[in-house]
């Protein structure tokens, strides 16, 4: 990059792409093609990854890269799970993960088959002070036969086809690993897997049987990925790990063993106490749907219901807690009066009949405001709306 083009990035980092393109002409010193993918690049990366965003000299890849990639809180995160000398990461892509997790070993070699992403990559590790990373061009299924014996193996396979459709099965993923998995944990002890939000874990369990933690990620309450922790030395002992990173450095951590969640049972009522708990989305994906009601002491509302009750406000609760305001029979007179001295709601359905759009057009009120309004079924299969106000943390 010339002095100009890099004058233009600064100039024109917030500014809209396709608009700056159609003006390529009137900055001839600009090479507008790196710069309009640099600014794409810094305004997708600016909340998602704040320490590539402050240093001006990253260089950043194509569209897909850069969606795929992982943002600096679940990287972080996922350097916390590892440590050693030695670590192998097989699918380097934009290289988020493989620069986080270098921080905790003395060698690491990044692999990727796309060469323009080397060169990305060997570049923007200079930059940032990670001079121990080796960059290699690479297919990871050939290279994996001949590597040598690390401490950590650190896999993202792709999750999208040929024609850009996502994926949700490993044997649709590239690498893939379930394939892989007995020669990765021959090359080393220790295998990390991140895995689509959208697997299902129970069926990823039955290709990769080494798996000893299931990690569940999730950021503002949405869930971010599945990692899977394999081990040369399984127990047979699966701990799942959920986690929720909320707003002002809010985190949610709620931890189980597999086989005490399939052995326990819910406590179910039909009575709608004070308080009433949703999990969050890392917890939800889980499927502790028992565990999290007898940890907490609370009751279920329904077998199907993952919704909660207690008369005490229990404020360690993983995931969003309402004080219940009211609530309304299924039926239309009831339903007609509540809804005329509400001009907007947040709705939510869970195991009730009709979806939240078809509820909002029957309820005719806007989206918003500080009322949540629950639409469930009980534990004795009566239909209800819960009206609440969200309990701040």
């Amino acid at each position: 990059m010339n002095q100009e083009t890099i004058q233009f990035i600064i100039d024109n980092k917030d500014k809209d792409v396709h608009q700056l393109a159609l003006h390529s002409s009137r900055n001839p010193l600009v090479n507008m093609s790196l710069a309009i993918r640099q600014i794409n690049g810094l305004q997708k990366v600016k909340n998602k990854i704040p320490c590539f965003y402050n240093n001006l000299n990253i260089l950043y890849p194509a569209q897909l890269s850069l969606e795929q990639s992982s943002s600096e809180t679940t990287a972080i995160y996922k350097s916390t799970l590892c440590k050693g000398t030695k670590l192998t990461d097989l699918t380097g892509g934009f290289g988020v993960d493989c620069f986080f997790m270098s921080a905790n070993f003395e060698q690491v070699l990044y692999i990727e088959r796309q060469e323009e992403l080397c060169l990305l990559a060997k570049h923007n590790f200079t930059v940032l002070g990670a001079q121990h990373i080796e960059v290699k061009n690479a297919i990871t299924e050939d290279y994996v036969n001949e590597m040598p014996c690390v401490d950590w193996i650190y896999i993202d396979p792709a999750r999208r086809s040929s024609s850009g459709k996502k994926v949700v099965l490993l044997s649709d993923c590239e690498p893939n690993v379930a394939i892989m998995v007995n020669l990765l944990l021959q090359k080393s002890k220790n295998v990390m897997i991140k895995l689509s939000p959208m697997m299902d874990i129970s069926a990823a369990l039955t290709e990769l049987t080494q798996t000893t933690e299931i990690h569940i990620v999730a950021v503002d309450n949405e869930c971010k990925e599945i990692i899977f922790i394999l081990n040369q030395d399984n127990s047979k002992k699966i701990i799942v790990k959920t986690v929720n990173f909320g707003k002002s450095n809010h985190i949610q951590h709620f931890d189980f063993e597999m086989n005490n969640e399939i052995n326990s049972s819910s406590v179910l009522t039909s009575k709608i106490e004070k308080y009433l708990y949703e999990p969050n989305a890392a917890v939800m994906k889980s499927g502790a749907f028992k565990l999290i009601g007898n940890e907490f002491n609370m009751r279920k509302l329904h077998i199907n219901t993952h919704l909660y009750t207690s008369s005490e406000l229990l404020l360690h609760f993983p995931g969003r807690i309402f004080e219940v305001q009211k609530v309304w029979e299924n039926g239309k007179s009831e339903i007609k009066k509540n809804c005329t001295r509400l001009s907007k709601a947040n709705l939510t359905t869970r195991n009730y009949p009709i979806n939240v759009d078809e509820l909002r057009k029957k309820f005719k009120i806007s989206d918003g405001g500080n009322v949540y309004l629950f639409a469930c079924t009980l534990s004795n299969e009566e239909k209800v709306i819960i009206e609440c106000e969200k309990v701040a943390l």
